[in-house]
């Protein structure tokens, strides 16, 4: 099959790379761009592992052709942290055992901050609905319920 050059705008860096149209942003972020935080789960968008914010929105990139995503601004979780110091998220993750093997940690830190940063409804409901769309095998989720509780006051100060 042919390839295609394409440019991905990716944590604020461009990344041209060269790649059959029909590869997922979830695989060119791992292969081309060499961002491996992002984690390939079920490959059919139902375990979130893989998500990524672009534009802004929280999307699963096992669902996206990388074709798509090309003049969009996308951030993965390696685009959390700024000049060495954690995200709020990420450090309360750590504070509050949001994780546990850190499979679907990366997925859980891009829906959060997606949703947050969108700026809906921080209730109760709102996150363990927002929750619910991602799959934990090891935490039991009170760990990241708790980890995004505490997060919120530092990541509204922060506006992200």
């Amino acid at each position: 099959m042919s390839h295609v050059d394409i440019t991905l705008n990716v944590n604020g860096e461009d990344h041209e790379i060269s790649l059959e149209p029909r590869r997922t942003l979830a695989d060119a972020l791992r292969d081309n761009c060499e961002l491996t935080g992002t984690h390939i789960g079920c490959e059919h968008g139902v375990c979130g592992a893989c998500t990524v914010v672009i534009d802004g929105q929280p999307v699963r990139s096992c669902l996206m052709f990388a074709v798509q995503a090309v003049g969009k601004k996308i951030r993965t979780v390696e685009g959390l942290s700024e000049g060495g110091r954690l995200h709020p998220l990420q450090q309360a993750f750590i504070d509050h055992h949001g994780l546990q093997c850190g499979f679907c940690t990366p997925g859980f830190l891009m829906l959060v901050s997606g949703l947050i940063e969108a700026g809906p409804d921080t209730s109760d409901d709102f996150i363990i609905e927002a929750l619910s769309s991602n799959l934990c095998r090891c935490t039991g989720y009170q760990g990241i319920i708790d980890a995004v509780r505490a997060a919120l006051p530092d990541m509204r100060q922060l506006g992200r």
